[in-house]
């Protein structure tokens, strides 16, 4: 017999038929068949006086059953030598009960069992498979697992950038604000200092008309008063000496002035209430203020544009670097691709926005004729072409020395001071493009639209009458705000 059959059938030997472990306290029946006494017990019921042989259904007294230690010693040396025995192989776990190599798993335990704990009570209706598929499996489900950890460790890195990006572009606002509310602040008070100079020059100068005349009057007074007193003192002397015809007549001769008045003084200080218009002056202040800082706020997100020369008009000359262009004297010989204007002088810029806010300069000089704005990149490049927001066209133009938005009909607009720059402002999600005049940093229009494609810079130097029109436009950088 082979040695693993004979360690079979000892483990047999030692083994209750009933719960299929290791004897626990062994007793014998009559009928000479071993169980454990717990097993027993618990097929036939304590308090029952007779018991049946669950192998061989002979009836024996309870009372007879006789407690087996040589079998229980037999059993102690059996686990002692499964423990050795165990602990031979290279490393191989072995179940702390019954000192056998756990080559099994359960899954409802999720846990490595012995070919006796398969047999046992405990795991007889669980799942058992052999430990290779459970570790197959399980690395499996682990390198599953790995990967969706791995998804979102990188989804959380992702956001994790986006949230410092997102939260640098806010600090970046609030530095801005934080410029802005400063430089606005210093203009008020430089308005009011301004202000409260020249009313105070205007007082202190009504300050010293007031002492001069109450000093003239004064001195006047005091003139008069030396008169009458020179007059008195003769006229006394005269009463001594009882020359009465004279001293008549020479009081007779002085006479009181009455107290001169100032009315004009007056006046002024009438008019200077109705020139003190500090609220006046506060409120023209503050729309200054508040126009310039509009313009600091947009001129803020300033990126650099270039011209694209694929889509640029065959007349169009672009410089090297893709910032100025002009109307050239004959059309070139270029490639009519779909991208390409062929009828409108027009060319884009080779940025594409889908979103955010993005603002650039261009300078138009002392051209007669422009176009700028912004346009959808799908508008029609072939043929004629219509600036308006509903073929896809948001722009101003410059024609006839009239500055114009370009909505079906035109309309003109007010203007102080001629452009030399212009600034287009695009804020793609509140879905507004807004033109500034650069000059004198004021603004010129603002279209309203909701955008959901893709927005391009549109430019057009127009056509060149007679060379009163070879300024080239030209993208400028804009500097960065201090």
């Amino acid at each position: 017999m082979a040695a693993g059959d004979l360690a079979g059938k000892f483990q047999e030997e030692v083994t209750c038929s009933v719960c299929l472990d290791y004897f626990m306290d062994p007793v014998t029946l009559g009928c000479g068949h071993n169980f454990c006494r717990g097993c027993i017990s618990q097929c036939c019921g304590e308090l029952e006086p007779n018991v049946s042989c669950p192998q061989c259904r002979e009836t024996a007294l309870q009372r007879n059953l006789r407690p087996n230690r040589q079998l229980g010693n037999v059993v102690e040396l059996v686990k002692q030598l499964r423990l050795q025995a165990g602990r031979e192989p290279e490393g191989q776990r072995v179940c702390e009960r019954h000192q056998e190599a756990l080559k099994l798993f359960c899954e409802e335990n999720e846990a490595p069992i012995s070919l006796v704990c398969d047999r046992s009570r405990v795991h007889r209706d669980h799942t058992v498979v052999p430990v290779e598929e459970a570790v197959q499996d399980c690395k499996k489900q682990i390198w599953s697992n790995l990967e969706s950890l791995k998804e979102k460790r990188e989804m959380l890195q992702g956001l994790k950038c986006a949230w410092e990006q997102e939260s640098e572009r806010l600090l970046r606002q609030t530095a801005l604000e934080r410029q802005l509310l400063v430089f606005q602040c210093k203009g008020v008070r430089q308005v009011l200092e301004k202000h409260e100079h020249i009313l105070l020059a205007r007082l202190r100068d009504l300050d010293t008309e007031i002492v001069r005349r109450r000093e003239e009057n004064v001195a006047r007074l005091c003139k008069e008063t030396a008169c009458l007193s020179t007059l008195i003192m003769e006229l006394e002397g005269k009463c001594q000496q009882q020359d009465i015809s004279s001293s008549v007549s020479r009081g007779e001769i002085m006479s009181l002035h009455p107290a001169r008045k100032f009315p004009e003084l007056a006046k002024r200080i009438r008019d200077f209430r109705g020139e003190n218009k500090l609220q006046e002056a506060l409120t023209r202040s503050l729309e200054r203020l508040d126009a310039e800082s509009g313009f600091r706020r947009v001129r803020a997100h300033a990126v650099d544009v270039t011209l694209d020369p694929g889509t640029a008009h065959p007349n169009l000359i672009l410089s090297e670097d893709r910032k100025r262009v002009r109307v050239g004297d004959r059309r070139q010989h270029l490639l009519d691709n779909p991208e390409r204007f062929n009828t409108s002088i027009s060319v884009l810029g080779l940025e594409g926005f889908t979103g955010g806010r993005h603002y650039w300069e261009v300078e138009v000089g002392d051209k007669t004729s422009w176009d700028l704005g912004v346009c959808r990149e799908s508008v029609r490049r072939k043929g004629k072409v219509t600036l308006t927001p509903g073929k896809g066209y948001w722009a101003l133009c410059l024609r006839d020395g009239e500055y114009k938005a370009c909505i079906s009909p035109l309309i003109p607009l007010p203007v102080r001071v001629c452009p030399r720059r212009v600034g287009v402002f695009l804020d793609y999600e509140a879905g507004e493009v807004s033109f500034y005049n650069v000059t004198d940093r004021s603004h010129l229009f603002t279209f309203i639209h909701t955008f959901s494609r893709t927005l391009r810079p549109f430019f057009s130097p127009c056509v060149n009458a007679r060379g009163t029109n070879a300024t080239p436009l030209i993208l400028c950088s804009v500097p960065a705000q201090t």
